[in-house]
């Protein structure tokens, strides 16, 4: 590092995502208790093991191939250019590793590689892996009490790995295609991570077919309430604290922002290089946050899990502008994309017998597309890029964006993939399966040592108590 100031700017940097990966590792604390909170107690522990067994597999696969996905395919490729080079994303590079920054050894480095990389690359990549993470649990919760893990694991890669990696880079990078070409924006992820797990969702719920006994014969659904609320609404506040820091983690926290040259000036900016501040972030997260609790206890007419859901239902449709919303803003349009998506939950619902069993495509993708295609209304004409050569922020952009994150890149994929395993009797659990439950050997097992430990007790009574060799 050239001196103090530049040491202390990428050290500080380096700290900043450390510190947003910690707290972003709270969403896969919730989501695992949000989803065993909303299971039945005979599908408990496998609930918690698919969701769980999504972190080492997305992590390992991303680690491989996710993370140079995101450089790579930002022109597409083909789009506006062909693939592009970025060697320190390849596995086997020294800078995915431990690094000191210094003289690069060869593999495609420039000695301006290892300076920016070295102490970022790391962090930087943990925290697009927990984005990844979150995409998998989102599907997760959807498909519980029916889904074979092996199926669950491969979709949880697909769209980790893959899928939403691949939007990412092209809507989510300072330079990706449908930025230059669509003016595209989605400063906190409505539709690059929300919209595009919704759509996966929708999709391989479509193949998986409802649970045993969710609707009537007549076609009208029953309600399977929550085996806990308290975890349930446990899980959503870490989901809300963990969302808080994947919105610090989609900033850059220093940045020379005057593009001129003419001076130095120095601000956080969003994953597009756009100056904002966390102080406006704030305002905004909160004020969405604030709209989707109340239009979720309105809708709802005060249900717990709708109220929750709505908070963060709220927060989801926001995400798009909230870098450039006003907080009142923020606060009617995380209410109006809660509104919206409960309607169309329960007429999806009604209508094509979906089975959702948390309501996933509903709270991330039905409110992200909202709120993408709502940002390009509200922000129309603002500049997506601090380069003048890119579009500006439009409506038709942002609704070609939606199309492209819920249906090309999320529903699509996984269509298909689920209609190969359906075929191939892989997607679904057996039918006698799912009536004892998923947990069934295990709560066998449970019995039968609980029971050998009271008769173990009785015995001990009878005896006259332990012995003092036994104690």
């Amino acid at each position: 590092m050239a001196n103090e100031l530049s040491a202390l700017s990428v050290i500080f940097t380096e700290f900043y995502y450390w510190v947003c990966v910690v707290l972003m590792f709270l969403i896969h604390v919730g989501f695992c208790l949000y989803e065993v909170g909303v299971s039945r107690r005979k599908n408990m522990m496998h609930t918690l093991m698919k969701n769980a067994m999504l972190i080492p597999l997305v992590t390992v696969t991303f680690y491989f191939f996710g993370w140079w996905i995101y450089f790579a395919f930002q022109n597409g490729p083909g789009i506006t250019g062909g693939l592009k080079s970025a060697a320190w994303a390849e596995p086997w590079n020294e800078l995915m590793g431990t690094h000191m920054g210094g003289k690069p050894h060869g593999g495609g480095l420039s000695a301006a590689d290892t300076a920016a990389w070295a102490r970022i690359n790391g962090v930087f990549w943990a925290a697009f892996l927990i984005f990844s993470w979150t995409a998998g649990s989102i599907l997760s919760g959807a498909v519980i009490e029916r889904i074979r893990s092996s199926a669950f694991w491969l979709f949880a890669v697909l769209v980790g790995s893959i899928t939403w990696v691949i939007d990412a880079a092209w809507g989510w990078s300072a330079d990706g295609w449908m930025v230059q070409v669509l003016g595209y924006h989605d400063a906190y992820a409505s539709g690059v991570i929300h919209a595009i797990s919704g759509g996966s969702a929708l999709a391989i719920l479509y193949h998986l077919g409802p649970r045993i006994g969710r609707f009537r014969p007549d076609g009208t659904p029953r309600t399977f309430p929550p085996r806990n609320t308290w975890l349930v609404v446990i899980g959503l506040f870490l989901i809300y604290t963990g969302f808080w820091g994947f919105y610090a983690a989609c900033n850059v926290p220093i940045w020379d922002i005057d593009v001129s040259d003419a001076r130095t000036f120095f601000s956080a900016t969003t994953i597009y290089l756009t100056p904002t501040t966390l102080s406006a972030i704030t305002f905004n997260f909160l004020m969405s946050l604030a709209g989707g609790l109340i239009a979720g206890y309105f809708v709802s007419r005060g249900d717990a899990y709708w109220t929750f859901s709505g908070g963060l239902a709220g927060i989801i449709t926001a995400s798009a502008g909230n870098d450039l919303y006003h907080p009142l803003q923020a606060l009617l349009i995380g209410g109006f994309g809660v509104l919206c998506m409960y309607r169309l939950h329960y007429w999806v619902e009604r209508k094509f017998k979906i089975d959702d069993a948390v309501g996933a495509v509903a709270v991330h993708g039905y409110a992200g597309v909202i709120g993408v295609i709502i940002a390009g209304f509200v922000l129309w004409g603002y500049p997506s890029s601090p380069n003048p050569a890119y579009a500006v922020i439009t409506p038709w952009g942002q609704i070609i964006g939606a199309i492209i994150m819920f249906l090309v890149l999320g529903f699509l994929p996984c269509y298909i993939v689920g209609l190969l395993l359906k075929r191939l009797n892989l997607l679904r659990i057996p039918e006698q399966v799912e009536l004892a439950g998923m947990d069934h050997r295990a709560i066998e097992k449970e019995s039968e040592d609980v029971n050998e430990i009271l008769r173990a007790e009785l015995e001990a009574a009878r005896g006259g108590g332990v012995s003092q060799d036994e104690g």
